[in-house]
């Protein structure tokens, strides 16, 4: 009994190795033996006949085909099915599989241009030539070599056919000539329609008509992670296109501008690339590269633009008025932080606490009081400094609005006539 049991496992062992030897070398073989019996099964199978019809109501014997589903594309949404409900959808445009972003390049390129500025450098009241005998001898007390030209290089945006180009602020700031490079290399003069240096935006107007408009974009739906392209002269070295991602949304006080909600990128942004374009990967326009965050003046990964929300509302006051008009009510504001509330013992850890009134300001005038946190603005939360200004900022001077205060534990509700926000000063003033 123990021989025979031995012979067994012996042929067992055997016949295992040889399938593992079989399924290396040869699978075929061992698919041999599945397809006589499918063979024969087939055979065996009862034909149909006038014995034997098909019945009524079972599913017709070839399945339809399934839709063929068309490729992804950048030129739309892309159609895709699902296979557990039998239904199509339509994905989202940034589903799509993009392998190269030399479309939306080449859709935004011709939109971007490169700024020269040249404006005359004032010198000091206090500097040596103007005090010099033989300075005075020459040019006496009109003194006109006292104002020597220097040149900038930014970039801008063709905004629509009509020759509008928007660009920086503090590429344009005080500049007595302005000159637009375009993309064919032709140069044409420009004018600047108006500014503002609260969000550091400016348009430009040239006498050139029929210009490349770039596609405007939307801002308030982008994402997180959303791949991003840069396109400016940065440098001077000529126009250049970087590739990133969105990095973060609504970076506010950072201390750049005083209304603040960049969009932040990883897609590299250097001096020069100012005034130029953010595009989204069809070379739509997202927003205006503005600033760095940098330690030896160049890329460090860390870039913030203007998103094209805030750059329609911008430009169309100043296109139509000249100038932008904001909302002011005369407070100096001061963000409440969990360690403020507990050091005052406040009853919020969120808001706008009033650390300082304008005298004979809308706020003073409307009875608000130092020490008051600021909660809501027309049934609109205020959870900082930032979104207090910004809403204030949007209503209309002349408006009454509800304001709603914490003062001494207890909600206070105010009405206070919004007035109009005073420009701000000049730099170096």
């Amino acid at each position: 009994m123990r021989r025979l049991w031995l012979l067994f496992s012996q042929g067992v062992t055997v016949g295992l190795a040889l399938l593992f030897l079989l399924a290396g070398l040869a699978p075929e073989w061992l698919q041999y033996p599945w397809r006589l019996l499918d063979r024969a099964a087939t055979s065996n199978a009862t034909p149909l006949g006038k014995n034997n019809p098909p019945a009524t109501a079972t599913a017709p014997a070839t399945p339809p085909a399934a839709p063929a589903t068309s490729p992804k594309s950048i030129t739309g949404a892309a159609s895709s099915e699902n296979t557990s409900t039998g239904k199509t959808t339509r994905s989202d445009e940034r589903s799509a599989a993009i392998l190269s972003y030399s479309d939306g390049a080449r859709r935004a390129i011709p939109s971007v241009v490169n700024i020269v500025t040249s404006k005359q450098a004032k010198l000091p009241a206090n500097h040596p030539l103007l005090n010099d005998p033989a300075f005075r001898k020459f040019f006496g007390d009109q003194q006109p070599n006292s104002r020597q030209p220097s040149s900038s290089l930014g970039s801008g945006v063709i905004i629509g056919t009509d020759g509008l180009v928007l660009t920086n602020h503090h590429v344009v700031e005080a500049a007595s000539d302005i000159e637009v490079l375009l993309s064919d290399g032709a140069r044409v003069r420009a004018k600047v329609v108006g500014s503002d240096p609260e969000t550091d935006l400016a348009v430009l107007r040239t006498d050139k008509k029929d210009l490349p408009g770039i596609a405007l974009g939307d801002s308030e739906n982008a994402r997180i992670g959303d791949v991003v392209l840069a396109i400016g002269n940065p440098f001077g070295v000529g126009q250049t296109v970087t590739m990133g991602i969105i990095s973060a949304l609504g970076r506010s006080q950072l201390g750049i501008n005083t209304f603040e909600n960049f969009i932040q990128t990883d897609a590299a942004i250097n001096p020069g690339n100012s005034g130029g374009a953010l595009v989204d990967g069809y070379g739509r326009l997202l927003g205006i590269n503005t600033a760095i965050y940098s330690r030896s003046g160049g890329s460090l990964g860390i870039g913030f633009a203007i998103p094209v929300s805030t750059v329609k509302q911008v430009m169309d006051q100043i296109v139509s008025q000249g100038s932008v008009t904001r909302g002011y009510i005369g407070v100096e504001p001061q963000d409440v932080t969990p360690e403020i509330a507990d050091a005052f013992s406040l009853p919020r850890k969120d808001g706008a606490i009033i650390a300082g009134l304008v005298r004979g300001g809308p706020a003073e005038k409307a009875g608000v009081k130092v020490g008051d946190i600021l909660i809501e603005i027309d049934g609109k939360p205020v959870t900082n400094t930032a979104a207090m200004l910004q809403t204030i900022a949007q209503i209309t001077p002349g408006t009454k609005a509800d304001f709603t205060f914490v003062r001494e534990g207890k909600q206070t509700g105010v009405k206070i006539v919004v007035g109009k926000r005073p420009k701000p000063a000049p730099r170096g003033e």
